[in-house]
């Protein structure tokens, strides 16, 4: 495992936002990741592309990938007690067995085993925030979730809430959905695994931001299960992609928080007035940079 300086001192210069030139069939190609076929395994590669309003950006964060795969494996290891993860156990013997030699690309990958995802993705919410604090103002609750009157953006709520949503297509939106009808997708017995183990990581990822100094506001997990049926975590976890961190002494209700997170890049574009359809505008050197900061401050936070 990597210290936060040796990952610092790893990143590019510049953005590196096509994976291409590999011996492997491609099999998948996301917003950010790159998904390969090994035969009998799946190589996941982080691009440095940056995605907002799910339209993927001009430019790419300088080693963005780096930093989400390295802090992914730092959380992978942290979290193995809650849940088994996707990971195949010797990463560095994985790339030497496959030929991948490109430092850079193994500091972008995972090799990992190949799961059946869930069709859901796993939300949690522990404060009252974005998507969830306008729901609020509106009609009161959060996916279906009645709250307390009188609370104010940004407030803590009173027991993080459980707020799936569907796997929409790539361009699309995910659309909130409760649990009668996650239940309906992934099965009543699944929906109630994922659901408490959700919970359990968001547990363990808010304790342990708070000794970082930071608070972790809400995030995303995804899932798949093997040949067996068994639960695994898969994909990305407690990243600033998938995650909303605040600085724990910056940290007020009454507003929206600064935070670790592209949110920057989001309020930089709401500024231009751009109608969130492709193409997208490029971005400045300093919101570049500035996103980059925020990304790499959030992991050496964590990984101290």
């Amino acid at each position: 495992m990597l210290t936060a300086d040796q990952i610092a001192a790893a990143l590019p210069a510049h953005a590196r936002t096509a994976i291409d030139g590999l011996p492997f069939p491609r099999v998948a190609s996301g917003k950010v990741r790159e998904i390969f076929d090994l035969g009998d395994a799946l190589l996941l590669v982080a691009s440095d592309r940056l995605s907002a309003f799910d339209v993927i950006l001009p430019d790419g964060i300088p080693g963005k990938g780096i930093l989400l795969t390295q802090l992914s494996l730092w959380w992978f290891a942290r979290t193995a007690d809650v849940i088994e993860n996707h990971l195949l156990p010797d990463q560095a013997g994985e790339f030497d067995r496959r030929g991948i030699t490109d430092p850079d690309l193994r500091l972008r990958s995972m090799i990992v085993r190949k799961l059946r995802p869930l069709a859901i993705e796993c939300v949690v919410r522990g404060y009252l925030v974005g998507s969830g604090w306008a729901s609020y103002q509106k009609a009161g609750e959060v996916c279906g979730h009645r709250l307390p009157t009188g609370l104010r953006q940004a407030d803590r709520l009173p027991a993080p809430l459980f707020t799936p949503t569907t796997k929409a297509p790539k361009g699309q939106h995910d659309e909130a959905i409760n649990d009668a009808r996650g239940e309906v997708i992934v099965g009543l017995g699944v929906y109630a695994q994922v659901k408490a183990t959700s919970l359990a990581l968001y547990a363990l990822g808010h304790d342990t931001a708070a000794a970082a100094g930071m608070i972790l506001a809400d995030t995303k997990f995804e899932f798949g299960t093997d040949t067996d049926g068994r639960l695994v975590l898969i994909d990305e976890v407690l990243t600033p992609d998938s995650s909303r961190y605040w600085p724990a002494a910056d940290y007020r209700p009454d507003c929206s928080p600064p935070s670790y997170d592209k949110q920057f890049v989001r309020d930089h574009l709401l500024a231009l007035r751009w109608d969130q359809r492709p193409p997208a505008p490029a971005l400045p050197a300093d919101v570049i940079a500035r996103t980059r900061d925020k990304y790499l401050q959030a992991l050496r936070n964590l990984m101290g």
